[in-house]
């Protein structure tokens, strides 16, 4: 083999080949309305002309005075017409509508007839307040929703209230023990009472539960430490009446307004997401295609891709809340079974998601092994090409091909898509079947580099790849989702044309992939580690044609879902099985209780039971806490009475003491201890006036909004708290100057606030800041305007029937503030919950979970004979990963809010090992798919399995180590040491003895079958071969007498050394007696794709190692640590 060394001019002579093509030819393609075959010529890349935008403000430039008045009357246009847009939106009207529902509910408090209704007493602002947290910006079902949520916050409200008169009536008024009833009543109904509120806060974790959790709270905080019925012992239910009437008047008014201005459907927006989510991934997929078979990197980082990977994400969110609010709406409408088959359609849209997630993860996987290999050592000199060992634990690469562009990774010349070819009418019959001729045309060439392979594989199956690619985009960009009762525009030809579409892209792969392996074969003269290259550059394109069929068979899944719709929307119906509740009783006596498992195989997540959308991790899961526990009174010896009792009673208290520090328990118990301190000063002599006087009810409700599960929700939430209350009272001051009390004025004055208000809430997104505002303006401005009306109300303190509204407005913001402030000090100090914990413990346990799964050993468990398992991955379990990397993101957002001295939140480094961490589940998603699809192994590939276990066993338990490790590092914040285990090394040794089983079994097979036909003849091959097999236990060979006794250091070059080393080999150089089996080159294709994901894993866990050692240091060899 001559090569030219460095700086050497002599040049060695070129192999012939034929030239490349600069263009991809056409191939056969199926329409998908039609289902009929062509060949017209089409692209993938999308068309996008961004043109003269007459709707943009000109600058007021000119000379003359009629220059700058056009220029204005443009201007002035140009503001119109987008204000009349934006009123147009459904945010625009959204905002529209909530200013005009909460100016009806001010008349509650400015119109004397609905003030009349309300009764003489005062807090008919709460009209407004209910209007404001349930505002008519939703959807239909959420709005049936939030009435169902007002009505049980204010029904237990209620409830509280009444049982908190009725003790003080027992124990204050009938045995006269006020301190003791005071101390019941904190205890019970403001302690466990406001301490359950926050539990279910915490617990559901859902915003229209939030805000309920807000109205009970005003309603017990007013009733037991504002009325007085309380502290006189007596027993009104004027308040729990007036209540009721707010509630009545305050959902009717939202209600109204929902249903009338503007009426917005969940269903409706169900359909219109999943549209927006199907087109969305349609142009994804033609993207990473488009991108694939141009050998262009940079198109996954185009405007374009990242507009509609953007658009996916956040219409994936809009997806799942329109769903959960059409569940009301297809449930009141007795339409249950659409809504199940809606929610079979968003989990196909969910799986195509992940699909695509494998596909491009599949194309990075190649376009990195290019650049490896680009990038690799220049081994040009052949003497050491031959002295490197290919299986030393660094397996090496070679500087195998030359880029064209350079010296980056461009564009391959020869996989450019044609822009002008010939149409359908010019094709001849002999060309519009699929071409295979042009590779079998020259069976002599050979390729040189990896780059010519793909190369090859491109020109092979790039037309039927792009022809497929293309069907299945136009099936997603033609989605046939109508409004809700519609019929479902499904073509009936989509699944035919698809059937069709994926049979000539299997024909066509299955010929490329076999034509491809045998060019491969023909190149082996090359050096080792090219060769090597070779094989795993064919195996990453292999890799990613049977992505792109995974991604075809979860489009069958899609439209079998759709098709399903359209029969049920057919056949129509109303059932509303739901009131039938009395088919639900007898599950209620079940026990749901089931047998613990083996702690060895228990999950740390449960990712079988579908994770909520807005449940946050837990942390450390109870599995790791658990197992210690049961083990420390179980062997204890039991001697004596007392013995026996200890050991009877520990671990029902600690039991008990473990529940108590579950978080949710605790953060209950937290507000519940937080409200009670507040409220005391209320019941207390000495403090009771200035309570009332400072209005302490509002800050123990502040409190009650700002306690937040972790510290820095409670922070972000404060200060959204206080600023819109500052900004609330001013606004108070300023339009009472302004009105004079005038209550046409207000009221006008009023809308006006809360127009803006409602556009912070709807158009902007921040509910929590413009609601804070609007609340303030209520508690302030409404009730001013009460006093003046001379209400039965004790506030003669600020003015009584004459305002004093400054006064007003600064006793409010005092009371905020306070209470604000308390929350903040209960959040700290009792019990803290920092969010930079939640998600360091949450990452960490995501880290082991991956750990775990992926030592179960992706391809272990395609050689068991059990049917029930068809993938390394239990059904659920990446969903569950998937939701709980997407909560984590939450918690991150949270900790960047906490305060700590030792400095901020690493909030730009842990986002990076986020970004690396969701890579490394779509790699878990790919190779499932590769497992769960491939169906059932060939001999060849069995017994490739069997030859490589160990190395596949070791690298498995190697990457579950970096996951422990890391993942300790996480959640420890020590410092990594340099003796970190290298996954690449054992992929390597992987590699390596793939490399070697073919060159040795090949060359064997070979040697075997010319002299068995030349001693023999062709008709006693097959007699000979097995004679041979027979007799190979003897280890009589007449090309090689070495035998090879327990695994020893032996290099036989036959497969004759005996039958029993079928199973593992742990020596490298060991191959395996294959009887007759015989290997095929499609056969290594599986074992490539595991390298190939094992690869890409390694690299991610390598970029997180990286990151983690910039966060946390790097521990050397000269550390003392001992002090």
């Amino acid at each position: 083999m001559m090569t030219n060394a460095p700086g050497s001019g002599s040049t060695p002579p070129r192999r012939m080949r034929r030239p490349a093509r600069n263009r991809m030819r056409n191939g056969t393609w199926i329409i998908p309305s039609t289902g009929e075959r062509t060949r017209r010529q089409f692209t993938l890349r999308g068309q996008s002309y961004d043109g003269p935008d007459d709707g943009q403000l000109r600058p007021f430039s000119g000379q003359t005075l009629t220059d700058r008045a056009r220029s204005t009357w443009h201007a002035v246009t140009v503001v119109a017409a987008r204000i009349w847009a934006w009123s147009q939106s459904p945010k625009g009207q959204g905002t529209i509508k909530c200013s005009v529902a909460y100016l009806l509910a001010s008349l509650g408090t400015f119109w004397h007839p609905a003030a009349a209704f309300l009764g003489p007493m005062d807090g008919k602002h709460i009209v407004a307040t209910i209007v404001t947290y349930f505002h008519p910006a939703r959807s239909a079902g959420s709005q049936i929703e939030a009435v169902a949520i007002a009505i049980v916050a204010v029904l237990y409200a209620m409830l509280i209230g009444i049982c908190s008169m009725a003790t003080s009536v027992l124990f204050g008024g009938v045995l006269d023990l006020d301190k003791f009833s005071y101390a019941l009543i904190l205890i019970v109904y403001i302690g466990f009472g406001l301490g359950f509120l926050g539990w279910v806060k915490q617990k559901l974790n859902n915003p229209l539960v939030s805000v309920g959790v807000s109205i009970a709270s005003i309603g017990i905080i007013t009733i037991i430490t504002k009325e007085g019925s309380v502290h006189r012992a007596v027993f009104s239910t004027e308040k729990i009446i007036q209540y009721l009437k707010i509630l009545l008047m305050a959902t009717v008014i939202s209600t109204v307004v929902n249903l009338v201005c503007w009426p917005v459907s969940a269903r409706h927006e169900l359909r219109k997401s999943m549209r927006t989510a199907s087109i969305s991934l349609g142009q994804m997929l033609s993207m990473i295609a488009s991108g694939f078979l141009s050998g262009v990197e940079e198109e996954f980082t185009s405007k374009s891709f990242v507009d509609a990977s953007t658009t996916y994400t956040s219409t994936l969110v809009l997806m799942n809340k329109n769903a959960r609010e059409s569940k009301y709406e297809y449930y009141l409408l007795g339409q249950e079974k659409i809504y199940r088959h809606d929610k079979a359609i968003l989990k196909s849209i969910e799986n195509l998601a992940q699909s695509i997630g494998g596909l491009r993860s599949a194309a990075n996987t190649q376009f990195e092994l290019l650049k490896e290999i680009s990038t690799g050592p220049l081994s040009a000199n052949p003497s050491t090409a031959q002295n490197r060992n290919v299986f030393s634990p660094q397996f090496e690469r070679s500087f195998s091909f030359s880029l064209t562009s350079s010296g980056r990774f461009g564009r391959l010349s020869s996989i450019d898509e044609a822009s002008n070819e010939q149409s359908e009418d010019d094709a001849t019959p002999t060309q519009m079947s699929e071409p295979s001729s042009e590779m079998h045309a020259s069976t002599t060439f050979a390729p040189k580099s990896p780059s010519e392979i793909f190369e090859i594989f491109i020109e092979a199956l790039g037309p039927s790849m792009k022809s497929l690619v293309y069907t299945m985009a136009e099936m997603l960009k033609q989605p046939p989702f109508g409004k809700p009762g519609s019929p479902v525009d499904l073509n009936e030809q989509f699944k035919f044309s698809l059937d069709e579409a994926i049979s000539l892209y299997n024909d066509s792969r299955a010929t490329t992939l076999k034509e491809l392996y045998r060019r491969i074969e023909n190149a082996r003269s090359g050096s080792e580690s090219i060769q090597a290259d070779f094989e795993e550059v064919a195996a990453a394109c292999g890799h990613f044609s049977f992505s792109l069929l995974s991604f075809a068979d979860e489009m069958k899944k899609y439209l079998d879902s759709l098709e399903e719709l359209k029969y049920m929307t057919e056949q129509g119906g109303y059932t509303w099985t739901w009131l039938k509740i009395w088919k639900y009783l007898p599950s209620l006596w079940r026990s749901r209780r089931t047998p613990d498992a083996d702690a060895e195989t228990q999950t740390l997540m449960k990712p079988i039971k579908r994770m909520r959308q807005s449940q946050l991790p837990q942390g450390i899961p109870q599995i790791m806490k658990k197992r210690p526990d049961g083990l420390r009174w179980d062997n204890a010896p039991i001697t004596g009475f007392w013995n026996t009792v200890v050991r009877s009673a520990s671990p029902i208290i600690w039991r008990f003491l473990n529940f108590l520090a579950r978080d949710d328990i605790r953060f209950g118990l937290k507000v519940g201890i937080g409200a009670t301190l507040y409220a005391m000063f209320a019941f207390i002599p000495a403090t009771m006036e200035i309570y009332g006087h400072w209005r302490g009810e509002w800050g123990l409700l502040s409190f009650m909004i700002v306690c937040s599960m972790t510290v820095g929700a409670s922070n972000a939430t404060g200060l959204a708290r206080f600023t819109g209350t500052v900004m609330g009272a001013a606004f108070v001051v300023v339009n009472w100057l302004i009105a004079d009390g005038n209550p046409i004025g207000l009221a006008l004055l009023g809308w006006a606030v809360s127009f803006g208000a409602f556009y912070i809430m709807v158009e902007r997104g921040n509910a929590p800041f413009g609601r804070f505002i609007l609340l303030s303006y209520n508690v302030s401005s409404l009730y001013a305007y009460s006093l003046s009306q001379d209400v039965e109300d004790d506030d003669d303190d600020e003015g009584g029937i004459h305002p004093r509204i400054r006064e007003i407005a600064f006793h409010r913001v005092v009371a905020v503030a306070i209470g604000i402030l308390w929350g903040l000090i209960i959040c700290r100090l009792i019990w803290a919950l920092p969010a930079r914990r939640k998600f360091k413990e949450g990452l960490a346990v995501l880290y082991l979970q991956m750990g775990l799964i992926w030592k179960r050993g992706p391809l272990a468990i395609l050689l068991r004979n059990d049917a029930n398992f068809t993938s390394y991955m239990k059904i659920g379990e990446q969903a569950a990963m998937q939701r709980y990397a997407t909560q984590l993101q939450t918690l991150r957002a949270a900790a960047n809010n906490e305060f700590e001295l030792r400095g901020p939140f690493p909030f730009a480094a842990y986002g990076r090992i986020m970004a690396s961490t969701q890579r490394v589940l779509d790699a878990f998603h790919a190779m499932s798919l590769v497992t769960q699809k491939h169906g059932r192994l060939s001999e060849g590939e069995t017994a490739l399995l069997n030859h490589t276990a160990d190395e596949r066993a070791q690298l498995c338990a190697r990457i579950c180590h970096v996951f422990e490790v890391l993942g300790s590092s996480i959640m420890l914040e020590y410092p990594l040491t340099d003796a970190i285990p290298s996954v690449t090394v054992i992929r390597d040794k992987l590699l390596g003895k793939i490399f070697r089983f073919r060159k040795e079994h090949n060359a064997t097979v070979s040697k075997t079958a010319t002299a068995a036909t030349i001693a023999l003849g062709p008709g006693d091959v097959e007699t000979s071969n097995t004679e041979q097999s027979n007799n190979g236990n003897n280890g009589d060979n007449n090309n090689n007498s070495s035998s090879n006794n327990g695994g020893g250091g032996g290099e036989p070059t036959t497969p004759g050394v005996g039958l029993g080393m079928t199973a593992m080999l742990g020596a490298m150089d060991s191959v395996p007696h294959l009887g007759d089996v015989t290997l095929e080159e499609p056969d290594y294709a599986l074992l490539y794709a595991y390298a190939l994901v094992t690869g890409q894993v390694a690299k991610e866990l390598k970029v997180v190692e990286k990151e983690l050692e910039g966060l946390f240091g790097r521990f050397d060899e000269d550390a003392m640590l001992l002090e």
